[in-house]
């Protein structure tokens, strides 16, 4: 049993395949990163979208958060990085927000990619 946990635990580690491919990490990680999927506010490609409408103090007003697929690699990272109004607080890795960026941008490959 050890032997076979042992087996299974090296082929995990080093690999060169994975189980679940950049995309599908991609998709599952914009559609749930930790509790509330970026889909549901930024929408499916990250266009944006209207949340909701409501009065305040007699103003009209509107909770539409940003479009966030046009943003540069930097821009978004640092985005994810600061509290933004409305905005849950992820404490994402550099590899997540690389997913994320990936997702949102699927041509784009950063230089660091290129050794994959």
């Amino acid at each position: 049993m050890r032997l076979l946990l042992l087996i299974l635990l090296y082929n995990a580690l080093f690999s060169a395949e994975s189980f679940i491919t950049k995309e599908e990490y991609a998709d599952q990680l914009y559609h749930n990163p930790r509790g509330i999927g970026c889909h549901l506010c930024h929408g499916e490609k990250g266009e944006g979208k209207l949340i909701a409408k409501y009065v305040h103090k007699g103003e009209e007003k509107a909770f539409h958060p940003p479009a966030i697929n046009g943003l540069d690699y930097d821009h978004f990272t640092q985005a994810l990085k600061r509290r933004n109004e409305g905005m849950p607080r992820y404490f994402l890795t550099i590899d997540e927000m690389h997913a994320l960026y990936f997702y949102l941008h699927p041509d784009h490959e950063r230089e660091d990619d290129s050794d994959e």
